[in-house]
């Protein structure tokens, strides 16, 4: 057999193709550390940052939405302001002093507002004479503080979020664990350190009783967690209010629905002495944050429960049990509310009232929806919610505005986070687009 010689043009011998090499130093090139190599590294991570500003990627969104939620706030400080409105009534005879005037009374605001949710510069000023150095850390303990049953809602509803379940029960279930904490609390005497964890776990366990039942009942029955939810709240809620008539519950010698007080060996222990309210329930939040970030992403519970959360019926083709998922979920998540409620009333508020609740449980979906149902989001958002809710009363009382501003604050920023191409559009970012190049992609929270 001859063998072919000739190359694809049939006018020479062919050559097999071989490495080329390209001159020393050439960018790209393997092995490649010197200093075109460390320029070219820093050139590529330049372009990653800006097209991630250009483009909006999620942190950028959510950061945006902040910055236009705190702006449109300013605003309405300002202009719900007598002196700001006296002011713009002579805008064209003196316009410096209307401007001058709202950004006065937005900044007085916003200053408050810093002040009593990070740091107060007078406290210094007055511990250097004579004053208390523990007020220096006075509002990042009550920003902890307010943080401290946010973040464990929160996590009870993003976790649910992460399998695919709309839990907008936290309420219930952090009435649940408020029930059970605070009755071993009042009505158990034990060692002092043995009562408050006996406590905190009875929190966890009266929590994950209530939103297992959803779990079981949406797996056993297919009944939809939402509904579900919704109901147990409103039962949750009357409940509470039935067993604070009861004489087991109600403090003798009180006309009102309030339980007695929890032992002293059941509160939790404060972090930073007696006159600053921090306490080991921040240490419990941030803990359960890292306990679920390491059950989603180390764990086969937590692949199940992303993988039933993604597609359940392609989960239950690779062998997965969605119900036996939901089931599990919904018992951590209900456990989760119940330790927030634990953390009220062995931390706070060391007596169940018919209100303890709050608004935790509301709060806890745009917690959940802020920090993009990621443990570490949600640890942040919470701050940023704490954080909000402490300076609002400083702001209230120095500057006589309304503590319902930050309130409004929240809510625009889970609506610009909740419209990423709102956003895109107020800002001119360009859309993001998926890999065929051509349709633009709005990417959401859960993404």
């Amino acid at each position: 057999m001859s063998e072919n010689l000739t190359g694809p043009g049939g006018n020479g011998p062919e050559h097999k193709a071989g490495p080329v090499e390209g001159p020393p130093g050439a960018e790209g090139s393997p092995g490649d550390t010197g200093p075109d190599a460390a320029t070219a590294a820093q050139a590529n991570v330049a372009t990653s940052l800006l097209n991630a500003v250009l483009e909006g990627n999620s942190a950028v969104v959510t950061f945006l939405a902040i910055v236009t939620a705190i702006i449109i706030g300013g605003l309405l400080i300002a202009f719900s302001s007598p002196t700001v409105l006296h002011a713009w009534s002579h805008l064209f005879s003196a316009p410096g002093a209307a401007f001058s005037t709202a950004w006065a009374v937005a900044a007085s605001a916003f200053s408050a507002m810093l002040e009593g949710a990070i740091f107060n510069p007078h406290t210094i000023s007055a511990a250097f004479h004579g004053g208390s150095i523990a007020a220096i850390f006075n509002p990042l303990s009550e920003t902890a503080v307010n943080a401290t049953p946010l973040i464990l809602s929160g996590l009870a509803v993003a976790l649910a979020f992460r399998a695919g379940l709309f839990n907008i029960g936290a309420t219930g279930q952090f009435i649940g664990g408020a029930m059970i904490a605070g009755w071993i609390g009042f009505a158990v005497h034990m060692p002092m350190i043995l009562h408050v964890v006996v406590a905190v776990i009875g929190g966890f366990i009266g929590g994950s009783i209530t939103g297992g039942f959803v779990g079981f009942m949406k797996a056993r029955t297919g009944a939809h967690e939402v509904i579900v939810t919704i109901m147990l709240n409103y039962v949750m809620e009357f409940l509470i209010l039935f067993l604070l008539g009861l004489a087991v519950f109600r403090a003798p010698g009180l006309p009102n629905p309030v339980s007695p007080p929890v032992d002293n060996n059941a509160m939790l222990p404060h972090l930073a002495g007696a006159t600053l309210r921090i306490n080991a329930g921040f240490l419990v939040a941030l803990a359960a944050a890292l306990a679920v970030g390491w059950l989603l992403n180390r764990t086969t519970v937590g692949f199940e429960l992303r993988t039933v959360g993604a597609n359940p019926n392609a989960a239950r083709a690779a062998g997965m049990s969605p119900e036996r998922t939901w089931i599990t979920v919904m018992l951590i998540c209900g456990g989760l509310a119940g330790l927030a409620g634990a953390s009220v009333i062995l931390g706070t508020d060391f007596a169940l009232t018919p209100q303890i609740y709050g608004t935790y449980g509301i709060d806890a979906i745009t917690v959940a929806l802020l920090g993009r149902a990621k443990p570490g989001g949600v640890v942040l958002a919470a701050l940023l919610y704490g954080s909000l809710n402490a300076g609002g009363v400083t702001m209230q009382a120095q500057t006589q505005i309304p503590v319902d501003i930050t309130t409004v604050i929240q809510a625009l920023i889970v609506l610009f986070v909740a419209a990423p191409p709102l956003v895109r559009e107020i800002y001119h970012l360009r859309g993001r687009r998926n890999r065929e190049g051509g349709q633009l992609l709005a990417k959401g929270w859960s993404s």
